[in-house]
């Protein structure tokens, strides 16, 4: 474990240093996409309640760690398997889940402030106040852990040429065909029976329920079926990576 904790935290830095002149753009990209989706979707639907509001804020807050996770972390993961450099830092002494990890927190890190100012237009855009948990930390964390998970998972499975093109229609299948932004009763009885399976609507609905609890409190299912995923996903990308080194 000490040799976990140290190979990470020096990877930690390494990457930093790597791609600190990226990070600033890069995090005010993810605060636009995820502000735009907040504000694109109120002039879509010009008569927006509470719920629907509550819907479209955390939604976007969900859109934009899946986009981290499963879109732009796998790209860079995919860019870097085309170039070579992805067998240098294999070639490193220090645990494959450590170089995962501290590649993800980056980038997640990095995302963090697109949630806080998120939740700032949504309140001023829609006059919304929030009965936050504290267990909303722990969601976040979560769902990006799942997402990053997944997301490398189909990096380290996929042949750079394609990785792209599953990213992306991750992308499509969580913004516009996932019950994050609207409720799952809006599908059809096929499809909702599918996102039964899939991460979307748990990673959607961990957020939205600890950014404003129900009466009935937070349920304790999504939390499970995203530790669920996030294992799958990292069991997935550890047997990759170990078998191609």
């Amino acid at each position: 474990m000490r040799r976990w904790s140290r190979s990470f935290g020096l990877l930690l830095k390494w990457n930093l240093l790597r791609v600190r002149t990226e990070l600033p753009m890069f995090a005010a990209v993810q605060t636009l996409i995820a502000a735009g989706i907040v504000l694109g979707f109120s002039l879509i639907i010009p008569s927006i309640d509470a719920e629907a509001a509550l819907y479209l804020t955390t939604g976007a807050m969900t859109i934009s760690l899946i986009t981290v996770g499963m879109v732009v972390a796998p790209q860079i993961v995919a860019h870097r398997k085309a170039q070579g450099l992805l067998d240098y830092q294999r070639s490193m002494p220090v645990p494959r889940l450590a170089m995962l990890a501290a590649d993800a927190v980056v980038w997640i890190v990095a995302a963090l402030p697109g949630l806080v100012v998120v939740l700032g237009v949504a309140a001023l855009r829609f006059d919304l106040a929030f009965a936050m948990s504290p267990l909303l930390v722990p969601a976040i964390v979560l769902v990006s852990a799942g997402a990053a998970a997944i997301g490398y998972g189909i990096a380290y499975a996929a042949k750079p040429a394609l990785v792209g093109l599953y990213t992306n229609l991750v992308l499509i299948v969580a913004l516009m065909f996932s019950p994050v932004n609207y409720p799952a009763d809006r599908l059809p009885d096929w499809a909702a029976a599918v996102h039964a399976w899939l991460p979307f609507q748990y990673m959607a609905q961990a957020i939205r329920e600890t950014i404003d609890v129900p009466a009935g409190g937070i349920p304790v299912l999504p939390f499970v079926v995203l530790a669920g995923w996030a294992a799958v996903g990292l069991a997935v990308t550890s047997r990759v990576m170990t078998r191609r080194v």
